[in-house]
């Protein structure tokens, strides 16, 4: 059996990195950045005022205290948004947060120092130059690189744009992903005949592709049967970068997969892993020529279980993500559990952040989904051991990090 760590790195290798896109800025949120971004303008453009308060020079309040306030007359008031214009010696002007600083200020005074005058006012404290005032160029100055290739636009790097102008942005293109299941006992019918089942793994595996930042751009399903899969395969590989399928993949008596593709660039072998033991992956020659393809489980639990492992961080690095992996966090094990040898399990659990602590959640079996959805976490059990007791350190990747 191949080792898990192996079997992540040829998945990996499969698929190639996704070229680039310009997009908008508020359609490129969770997006890559493909390319850096200089700033085409200072950030503030103009000196601005930090605080409510007088606008002064600063010579014009030397001295000032509470006992010996200084009093100038106060011109008109300059609101945010307002042009700059100048400020006279010997004289102040009311001035909001963010509004320009006029020609010929240096500081401001703030409300709380001051009685508050319209008409004139006392000033209770001396402010050097500069103070409550954000410089032109003061957070970027025009020419600077603000945003690195690689970096993952959230709300405050589009807030960033925002600011400087920017209005589109070159990203990583998402890698578009092809789901197909197959088993003849799956239900195209929403109500399944006596037997068969609903397609869960179709919905499943297209919700884990978007979370993980690729695109389902198509769902199939097919029935048990080598050639009806081979020509839906063919018709539908149009413009994608990955193709997953489930079911079909050990050692039945049905495998259309492993019977279709065995024979056609795909390797079928098993891992040390529980949940997950059966795998397939390679290139596929469809078509338009060779596709990258990996063959999950079809067990719902299996099949999510093994596109964590090994699909979700090869599609992540496809299009830069700088954080493929989940994060891993050490907790302690409330209670005692019992494993195969001679392989990895991932289990589902429940973690408990505050308390360090990981609960397992639910049979360690590949057909509970239920369990799977009340669970926030795996637990990464080694493969050389058989059983950790409670209170043990372990591993654990964060379903929600």
């Amino acid at each position: 059996m191949l080792d898990v760590t192996d079997y992540q790195a040829r998945v990996a290798a499969l698929v190639s990195p996704t070229g680039a896109e310009d997009l908008p800025i508020a359609e490129a949120v969770d997006r890559v950045l493909a390319a850096p971004v200089e700033a085409p303008e200072p950030l503030p453009a103009f000196d601005n005022s930090a605080m409510d308060g007088y606008a002064v020079r600063a010579a014009d309040v030397t001295g000032a205290t509470e006992e010996s306030p200084v009093r100038l007359p106060v011109g008109d008031d300059i609101p945010a948004g307002a042009p700059i214009g100048e400020l006279a010696p010997g004289t102040t002007r009311r001035i909001m947060t963010g509004a320009p600083l006029p020609r010929g200020a240096d500081a401001v005074v703030e409300v709380e120092a001051t009685d508050g005058g319209t008409d004139e006012v006392e000033i209770r404290a001396a402010r050097s130059a500069g103070t409550f005032v954000r410089r032109a160029a003061g957070d970027v100055a025009v020419g600077a690189t603000v945003l690195e290739p690689g970096a993952v636009l959230g709300a405050a790097q589009v807030g960033l744009l925002a600011a400087l102008g920017v209005t589109e942005v070159s990203v990583r293109r998402r890698p578009r992903v092809l789901v197909c299941s197959t088993g003849s006992e799956l239900a195209e019918d929403p109500d399944p005949a006596a037997g068969q089942i609903r397609d869960s793994n179709g919905a499943l595996l297209a919700a884990a592709v978007e979370q993980a930042g690729g695109l389902a751009v198509r769902q199939l399903w097919v029935a048990d049967d080598v050639p009806a899969f081979l020509a839906a395969l063919d018709d539908a590989l149009v413009d994608v970068d990955l193709v997953l399928t489930t079911g079909g993949v050990s050692a039945g008596a049905y495998e259309v997969v492993k019977d279709a593709l065995g024979s056609r660039g795909v390797e079928f072998l098993k891992v040390a892993m529980q949940p997950g033991m059966p795998q397939g992956c390679g290139h596929y020659a469809g078509p338009g020529g060779a596709v990258p393809i990996v063959c999950l489980p079809g067990n719902p639990v299996s099949a999510l279980t093994s596109f964590e492992v090994f699909v979700r961080p090869a599609l992540r690095a496809a299009y830069g993500h700088p954080r493929p992996q989940r994060r891993v966090v050490r907790a302690t094990l409330t209670d005692a559990v019992d494993k195969p040898a001679g392989k990895r399990q991932l289990r589902r659990g429940r973690l408990d952040p505050d308390a360090g602590t990981a609960t397992p959640w639910g049979p360690p079996g590949s057909g509970f989904l239920g369990w799977f959805a009340g669970a926030d976490c795996l637990i990464d059990l080694p493969a050389d051991v058989t059983s950790v007791p409670a209170g043990a350190e372990v591993d654990v990747w964060d379903l929600l990090g």
